[in-house]
């Protein structure tokens, strides 16, 4: 009886040792789509416009891909591969787990470049303590919290290298004067939305020109001119006159961070997801839906991120070169002077159209990292009231995100097929420069 006792007890001391000295975190993809989501609702919070939501993602992701490419052969590092990414050494530590790593370089890089990234810290813990409930050593934490540091040190190097805190110092952007122009739209007249971006250095792009697109239909308040009848198409666009459908599809892919509500005497700011973030929140339930690893999460992540943010410098230096009239402010002017579009205008020139241009990019990404034809559904907008979408690709989803812009009103035709063109062009380019990743 006494050697029975005595055998128990050495099993439990060694089933309790083995519990403590848990070597991995056994990590999985959702764990990133999660991560995501807190990055999504912090920008969501700061008011953070498209293009700078773009920059924070991708460095943010980047950071967490150098970590796997350093500790998984079948993952190429990015130096050679991203214009200018450096060679980071491979910090001198032992006893980390890698995923974790990854993640929390992740966290370390947002908390740095997002005004609210401080709050990550509850992220962070959440994680850390789940993993030391499940029997991870602590000093495997300790190990992965400093690999993350030390890589996000060398992200963060990278990123201020860009250019873009130069362009945050320059001085405020004046409308130019002519009706063919953009301009300041109520209810908020907000400024033009980072029209130095185009500027900042891209990741795979030669240049912000490299895909110019053909020039927009020539301004006119002739009634026969291209124009005007494009103008008209928006007019006869008008909220009265959408389907049930096609005001859905506007307010589903409106991700609008400026949207102000207006009722009367008291002004309320209407807080939405970005189009990027839309993109990334799609990426998260398609690498789920398809099984992919945790490496391989990081990667389409990475790659999807860093497609939004030379999308979004090829559009916007298109929509400072040509300064078009919203239609808003055209219909206004020619048509009109009390018409209103379903959605609120952005503040920023027309063409080319973002939202098409960043969508036709990410599918092009997509299509290639999970597969053609690939169905799933969209439950990204589910949390801002919006119901669930499905979709038979990525394609269809980028397609509809497109035509969204011209069912609110807030778009031309031209700027959302030549932007969707763009946005092909710019996703083959990043596939093309990233082939040695697959």
């Amino acid at each position: 009886m006494i050697r029975q006792y005595i055998f128990l007890i050495a099993i439990l001391f060694v089933f309790g040792c083995a519990k403590k000295q848990k070597q991995t975190s056994h990590l999985e993809n959702k764990e990133i789509s999660q991560l995501m989501g807190e990055m999504s609702s912090l920008m969501v919070h700061d008011v953070t416009n498209p293009p700078l939501a773009a920059r924070f993602f991708s460095y943010a992701c980047l950071a967490g891909y150098e970590v796997v490419s350093q500790n998984d052969t079948a993952f190429r590092s990015m130096h050679g591969v991203v214009k200018e990414y450096p060679s980071i050494p491979k910090p001198a530590l032992s006893g980390y787990d890698y995923p974790l790593a990854a993640l929390l370089a992740m966290v370390e890089t947002a908390k740095k470049m997002q005004p609210s990234g401080t709050q990550l810290a509850k992220f962070e813990q959440k994680i850390t303590d789940s993993l030391k409930a499940n029997g991870l050593d602590e000093e495997v934490i300790k190990q992965s919290q400093q690999y993350a540091q030390a890589i996000s040190q060398a992200i963060l190097v990278y990123a201020k290298a860009d250019g873009y805190y130069k362009i945050s110092n320059l001085p405020r952007y004046t409308p130019l004067n002519g009706e063919q122009y953009w301009y300041p739209t109520p209810p908020g007249y907000f400024p033009a939305v980072e029209p130095y971006f185009s500027s900042v250095r891209s990741f795979f792009l030669d240049s912000s020109s490299q895909f110019a697109p053909p020039q927009p239909t020539p301004y006119s308040r002739n009634k026969n001119s291209t124009f005007y009848k494009m103008l008209y198409d928006n007019y006869k666009q008008s909220e009265s006159n959408l389907s049930d459908e096609h005001r859905l599809i506007a307010a589903y892919w409106d991700c609008n961070p400026f949207a102000m509500q207006d009722g009367g005497h008291l002004m309320v700011g209407l807080k939405k997801i970005s189009p990027g973030a839309h993109w990334l929140g799609i990426t998260g339930i398609a690498c789920r839906n398809a099984k992919k690893t945790f490496n391989q999460t990081m990667l389409i992540h990475a790659l999807v991120a860093m497609g939004l943010m030379d999308s979004f410098i090829g559009c916007w230096n298109e929509k400072y070169t040509s300064n078009r009239v919203r239609p808003e402010t055209a219909i206004r002017n020619i048509i009109d002077p009390h018409w209103k579009p379903l959605l609120q205008t952005p503040p920023f020139p027309e063409y080319l159209s973002g939202h098409s241009c960043i969508s036709a990019t990410s599918q092009i990404i997509l299509t290639k990292c999970i597969a053609d034809n690939f169905a799933f559904t969209d439950t990204v907008e589910v949390k801002f009231g919006l119901p669930h979408r499905n979709f038979s690709s990525f394609q269809q989803a980028a397609k509809e995100a497109a035509i969204s812009r011209f069912y609110g009103g807030i778009h031309y035709m031209d700027a959302i097929d030549n932007g969707f063109d763009q946005g092909v062009k710019i996703g083959d380019w990043v596939l093309l420069k990233t082939k040695s990743l697959f």
